[in-house]
């Protein structure tokens, strides 16, 4: 289509509607000797006069009564794919489906707050929680979900992002626990006890693994589970400990005031804080209803899980 001037289809649309070279002129913002010079390119293009004098007026030919609805039509299409016209959302007749990608603890605590958010403004929307086993950004690359979110990963660098909320470590253990008998925690006293983690890969070590191993400590790790809630729910009942995002326990708060048999307590060791953010490809950028979806995200998170 080297060849092809899609500002002549804008021009024989006018000129069709008008079937005058000086009305079509005025629309378009043209003098009438340009306008001409216009018509003389559209007549050597399709091969066909066009437009025709009639006595003071211009008529159109066979193939130009043929063709004008549909330059109409071409035109409109044309304009609405390259100069798209982001209106006002609608968000009572928006009707889509949304995936998020997240992992347990986050579904926990915000995918309640967030269906209640989404229902409220767009009760036709759909919303589809995915799995998340990895950081890949594969899934965001070809459309398979909308946002992630976690941790900001380095192996996609053209994947969009904005900090949700910062989170940090803490420990939690079950009331009546040995841990909390001799007053301070400390570092040697933690260490002794045993442990239950939470790993999506299955690893018994973590970043407090190598804080405890600056200081000469070792902890056992007993148990490994894929997610923070079935880590919480074990130290529940048991004599484990456990560390979890702070987060984690945004919709256990009042079950903690009531006594739900967990004490949470500062872990006697520094850990790196966590910036958890909302993930996006590049090219929803300028959607609207997209746009409006993760700011609704970004919303429900800083009010249930900033820490």
């Amino acid at each position: 289509m080297e060849n092809v001037d899609l500002n002549l289809l804008t021009a024989l649309d006018v000129l069709l509607d008008e079937a005058s070279v000086t009305g079509a002129a005025r629309r378009l913002g043209l003098s009438p000797s340009a306008m001409s010079r216009t018509l003389t390119r559209l007549r050597s293009t399709t091969g066909d006069p066009l437009l025709v004098r009639a006595g003071r007026h211009l008529v159109p030919t066979p193939y130009a009564v043929d063709i004008r609805e549909r330059v109409h039509v071409l035109t409109h299409d044309v304009q609405d794919v390259l100069c798209p016209r982001h209106g006002e959302l609608d968000l009572k007749a928006l009707d889509r489906t949304f995936t998020l990608r997240a992992n347990e603890g986050f579904l926990n605590v915000a995918a309640a707050p967030l269906v209640t958010a989404i229902m409220k403004e767009a009760p036709r929307v759909r919303l589809r929680f995915a799995p998340k086993p990895d950081k890949d950004a594969l899934p965001l690359r070809e459309g398979r979900i909308d946002l992630e979110i976690g941790v900001r990963g380095a192996s996609a660098p053209e994947i969009r992002s904005r900090l949700l909320f910062r989170d940090t470590f803490v420990g939690v253990a079950r009331i009546g626990h040995s841990l909390f008998v001799d007053g301070d925690i400390s570092v040697a006293r933690y260490a002794a006890c045993r442990h239950v983690v939470a790993s999506r890969r299955g690893t018994f070590r973590g970043p407090v693994d190598d804080a405890l191993e600056q200081l000469g400590y070792q902890r056992t790790v007993s148990v490994v589970v894929p997610g923070f809630p079935d880590a919480l729910e074990i130290a529940r009942q048991s004599d484990l400990v456990t560390n979890v995002p702070r987060s984690c326990l945004a919709n256990l708060a009042d079950d903690l005031a009531r006594g739900a048999n967990l004490r949470l307590f500062q872990l006697p060791v520094k850990t790196s804080g966590i910036a958890i953010s909302v993930m996006w490809h590049p090219r929803m950028d300028a959607d609207p209803a997209h746009r409006w979806f993760r700011d609704t995200v970004r919303a429900v998170c800083r009010e249930f899980l900033a820490c």
